[in-house]
């Protein structure tokens, strides 16, 4: 049987790499199969290229930068994403092709044709079963990756962008939401850790026991 596929999405600061981390954890303690993974970086070849492109100072194209992930991409489909899921797994991505969408699309200004074209070749047309959008007000978002990197972490070059950028991102992923309701569900992230997972168990676990009866046994014996 085919794994499912749950990709995180959110803006810089709005807390989804924690919640996946919880999310994997609670869903192994309930027998799950599950691959933590994220974007860019989930294979060796990826770790490169991120290191690559976050890490460097000199200016970068926003051609470079929407093809470079669009390669990391590819690689992360073809050999971790896609053998985990035929092994039947649950994959949590942290970041997916909506992050192209929403960075480089409404980020970077390319026209919305140019970006599915790209997001179509590097994912052969792989698409999340379900995707959680963490939604934080840009100006808390900013404040908490402000306080990350005075707490002594690394800045990279997406912590350089203005609160300008953040809004067309943002826009840009509650318009995904609009379009796609069914897959694509806004989490309010404006609230404390406990309280933000509670909100991603439920709908994960409501999510995972309709996709199948072996997994629907595992919840009603809770």
């Amino acid at each position: 049987m085919r794994g499912k596929f749950i990709t995180f999405e959110g803006i810089d600061g709005s807390g989804k790499s924690t919640q996946l981390r919880m999310l994997a954890s609670e869903l192994r303690f309930r027998g799950f199969q599950v691959l933590p993974t994220y974007e860019p970086g989930g294979t060796p070849l990826g770790r490169r290229l991120r290191e690559a492109f976050l890490e460097t100072e000199e200016n970068v194209s926003p051609l470079a930068e929407l093809l470079l992930f669009a390669a990391d991409r590819a690689q992360h489909v073809n050999f971790l994403v896609k053998p985990a899921l035929e092994e039947g797994k649950i994959v949590i991505s942290d970041r997916y092709s909506d992050a192209t969408f929403a960075y480089q699309g409404a980020g970077r200004g390319f026209p919305e044709s140019t970006v599915n074209q790209i997001i179509q070749l590097a994912t052969s047309g792989l698409k999340p079963d379900l995707t959680l959008f963490f939604d934080l007000p840009i100006e808390k978002a900013l404040l908490r990756t402000n306080n990350r990197t005075d707490a002594g972490e690394r800045k990279n070059r997406m912590d350089k962008e203005t609160a300008g950028f953040y809004v067309r991102v943002r826009e840009a992923y509650l318009k995904i939401a609009a379009k796609e309701p069914e897959r694509f569900l806004v989490i309010d992230a404006d609230g404390s850790t406990s309280e933000v997972q509670m909100r991603v168990v439920n709908i994960v676990t409501e999510f995972l026991g309709k996709s199948s009866p072996e997994q629907e046994k595992i919840f009603s014996h809770e």
